[in-house]
């Protein structure tokens, strides 16, 4: 008998749970969609259960909460300052919503699970968001004076004509960099989990030692990749604190 071989890349397959079309356009409810209201439910039900009968001395649930909302305002006011508190809840819903993604999708990995952060329509959407915020925020607070932000301090003149450029291209690829940088690390992680979990099924299905070591090598790269989930959620998150801080404060 064959033996049917799998791609590490079927897990990134769009699938149509309920297929809709709308004025000639795809709006089907797919896996993504799927995993992206699941995150939204987990996030909302860990913050209500944790803000349900709030004690003095927190319940377990209270003090998970409360330690994520204590690194997002103290890396709010370690990046930003005092002027980024009133972004604060659109960057705690960030980074709660792509730490959840990440996880989520890690749990199962293969067959029914879905990581839409690997996805890099995804992930630049939420790039190009937070641009468009900051830059809408910038220009809002200082109006011309923005265009400041691309002229370096202290530099001749004569260098400005090449630094300025540089400035402003740096500038615009933003969400770019910060899209490809979360999609990239995501995509890969899962990537090699599968095929190391194939080799486990492939070598551990017929003689027990050798499945041995892909397993314990699976195992190790599944905590990397569960510790890169989270070094992503808070790479783009205070990522997105110092783009907020040049808006603000023009340095």
């Amino acid at each position: 008998m064959a033996v049917e071989h799998t791609s590490p890349l079927e897990q990134f397959a769009i699938q149509r749970y309920i297929p809709l079309h709308f004025l000639g356009l795809d709006v089907s409810f797919t896996n993504s969609a799927f995993f992206m209201c699941l995150t939204v439910t987990a996030i909302t039900a860990l913050l209500l259960a944790a803000s349900y009968g709030g004690k003095m001395v927190p319940h377990r649930i209270q003090s998970v909460a409360e330690i994520f909302y204590e690194f997002i305002a103290g890396m709010i006011r370690d990046n930003v300052g005092s002027a980024g508190k009133e972004y604060f809840p659109f960057i705690f819903s960030l980074f709660m919503f792509i730490l959840f993604g990440n996880v989520l999708g890690m749990l199962p990995l293969m067959e029914f699970g879905f990581t839409f952060t690997s996805h890099i329509i995804v992930t630049f959407a939420m790039a190009l968001v937070v641009f468009i915020g900051v830059t809408v925020i910038g220009v809002r607070l200082h109006g011309k004076k923005f265009l400041s932000l691309f002229v370096p301090h202290g530099v001749p003149k004569v260098m400005l004509y090449l630094l300025v450029p540089i400035e402003v291209i740096s500038y615009v690829i933003r969400p770019i960099t910060l899209s490809v940088r979360l999609f990239a690390n995501m995509m890969a992680g899962h990537t090699m989990l599968v095929i190391f979990s194939g080799f486990v099924v492939s070598l551990g299905g017929f003689f027990i030692l050798p499945g041995l070591v892909p397993l314990a090598a699976t195992t190790a790269f599944m905590f990397l990749e569960l510790l890169v989930a989270i070094l992503q959620a808070y790479v783009f998150t205070i990522l997105t604190c110092i783009y907020l801080h040049d808006a603000i404060h023009l340095h």
